[in-house]
């Protein structure tokens, strides 16, 4: 009699025999061989020329004047008040659909036919609607589960991952399924939203966007190219010395102490100021008039921005291995989670949801490698689906205890289905292994936390809140409705379906068109736009 065959450890590699040699640093990250480590890189030179915010900072009257006589944004805050925005991309496939997020015809519980559901890899006895013998704390006894508002199957394993870290978010938490295809196995999908992010208003108070990865995006996927800037291009954030490296004040505070930092940056911001009068660069001789005074400007507002950040942060921890909410043992990880097997992982998550939360960036990415697992198991894929959750659960968690809203957006490039053949290994809950690539099983799915009150559902008499938490269908052979959606089948459309929810969450669904006119959005008349939008604004 066979073994059940051994599953694939969370950090290990996956190599298929029907998939090429990886030659890229996306192919490396979909199949496993890195977790997105890499050097930290400093936002563009060209976001100096971004708009000057609202000054909070107690810098000096002269040096906030001359900030606001060249352009240059400096001052902490909150930014504009945005809700703060996290994405997680699964390089490689991962499954979202109906073994996780439950998907269906209409609605996520307009329920498909056996054969759809064993090719999303749920065996005929796990079907929504059937009664579960065993049902978890959670769990509404006929495999779905509603604890974060969105549906999804009760034995789901990101589900368990985002129960096991969410703490006191949950109750707080609702969300949207999109099903849409995309392309399997490449960094080519346009699926990153974080730049049109930022175009509506998600704006950090020491960088706009960041991501675990340095790419163009800050992740595996692209960024649709009508959206890049760039002036913003995402500063890579993957580990807690990355977050303390942007507000790094140097040997100044250990030597000086915090109260006389400021007082020295600012002289030295003052003296370069006088300096640039005795400088010519040469350059309106060779470019045309005006270079010259740019890049003097640009000299100046780099000393402004390093006093403004000496300012603000000498003497302030903002390390999240030191914060005791995100690792301790009240924290969100445990310390030995945080130095175990799984650290890249979760420290990358910890990084990134601590400048996201904290409003230090307005939008971040966390790539996770790996999930390309059709390896002919089912465990392989349902540890790295519960890494994932933990890593999810982590930023709601976090949200709740800084008492700030959070949007999360999950994707990935393609998917994967079963050919029903059954993983009856512990890990592998007896569900249905994944046997190959399959786009047209794809879908996205986000979810949103609001502090007091769960984010609220529209309601317009003309559909109900189960069909507007899916955005498009299912047909009842597991496979997306094309049709269903201007997301179903064009990844571009898919990101302005998210950014159209997050301006309407924003209060700003008015301001969709004209940041994103049409008919570039693809979206539609403001009807078929408007039945796109699955909540009303936060509170």
């Amino acid at each position: 009699m066979k073994g059940d065959k051994k599953a694939l450890h969370p950090n290990a590699p996956l190599l298929h025999s029907d998939h090429p040699r990886p030659v890229s640093r996306r192919d490396f990250l979909r199949q496993g061989f890195v977790s997105g480590a890499g050097m930290l890189m400093g936002s563009s030179i060209f976001s100096l020329f971004s708009s000057p915010g609202a000054a909070y900072a107690a810098l000096s009257s002269d040096l906030t004047t001359l900030a606001a006589n060249i352009g240059c944004g400096i001052g902490g805050g909150a930014g504009p008040g945005k809700i703060p925005f996290i994405c997680f991309d699964l390089a490689g496939g991962a499954n979202f659909a109906g073994s996780n997020v439950l998907v269906g015809r209409n609605s996520q519980l307009d329920t498909l036919s056996t054969a759809g559901y064993s090719k999303l890899g749920l065996p005929g006895d796990q079907i929504p609607g059937l009664v579960e013998t065993t049902p978890t704390a959670t769990s509404n006894g006929d495999f779905t589960d509603t604890a974060l508002g969105l549906a999804f199957h009760s034995d789901s394993a990101m589900l368990r991952g985002i129960l096991e870290k969410a703490g006191a978010a949950l109750g707080n938490v609702n969300g949207a399924v999109i099903p849409a295809r995309s392309d399997n196995d490449t960094g080519n999908n346009p699926h990153n939203p974080m730049y049109g992010i930022a175009r509506a208003g998600g704006m950090g108070d020491v960088v706009t966007l960041i991501g675990s990865r340095n790419s163009d995006s800050g992740g595996n996927s692209m960024a649709p190219s009508m959206l890049i800037d760039a002036q913003i291009r995402p500063t890579k954030v993957d580990r807690p010395s990355d977050v303390t490296g942007m507000v790094d004040t140097g040997n100044l505070t250990a030597i000086l102490g915090p109260d006389d930092v400021v007082p020295v940056m600012e002289s030295i911001a003052r003296i370069s100021d006088k300096k640039l009068f005795n400088v010519n660069t040469g350059l309106d001789a060779l470019v045309n008039n005006g270079a010259d005074l740019v890049v003097k400007d640009l000299v100046r507002c780099g000393y402004l921005n390093a006093a403004d950040i000496a300012d603000r942060f000498a003497g302030v921890d903002v390390d999240p291995a030191n914060d005791t909410d995100i690792v301790g043992a009240a924290g969100i990880f445990t310390a030995a989670e945080f130095t175990g097997s799984d650290r890249g992982e979760f420290q990358k998550t910890a990084s990134v949801m601590k400048m996201v939360v904290d409003r230090h960036a307005g939008a971040g990415t966390v790539a996770m490698g790996g999930y390309d697992y059709h390896t002919g198991d089912r465990a392989t894929g349902e540890l790295r689906d519960l890494r994932a959750g933990r890593c999810i659960g982590a930023c709601l968690a976090y949200a709740a205890i800084r008492n700030q809203p959070l949007m999360i957006y999950v994707f990935s490039d393609g998917s994967v289905a079963s050919n029903g053949t059954l993983d009856n290994s512990p890990d592998g809950r007896g569900k249905g292994v994944w046997t190959g690539d399959n786009s047209s099983t794809a879908s996205a799915f986000f979810l949103v936390y609001n502090p007091g009150t769960p984010p609220r559902i529209i309601s317009d008499g003309m559909t109900t809140p189960a069909q507007r938490q899916q955005i498009g269908w299912f047909r009842a052979d597991g496979s997306v409705d094309t049709a269903g959606s201007p997301a179903a089948n064009n990844v571009n459309l898919l990101v302005n379906t998210v950014l159209l929810n997050y301006m309407a969450l924003n209060g700003n669904r008015a301001g969709f068109e004209g940041l994103f006119p049409g008919p570039w959005h693809g979206l539609g008349n403001t009807a078929s736009i408007d039945n796109l939008v699955v909540f009303e604004p936060l509170v």
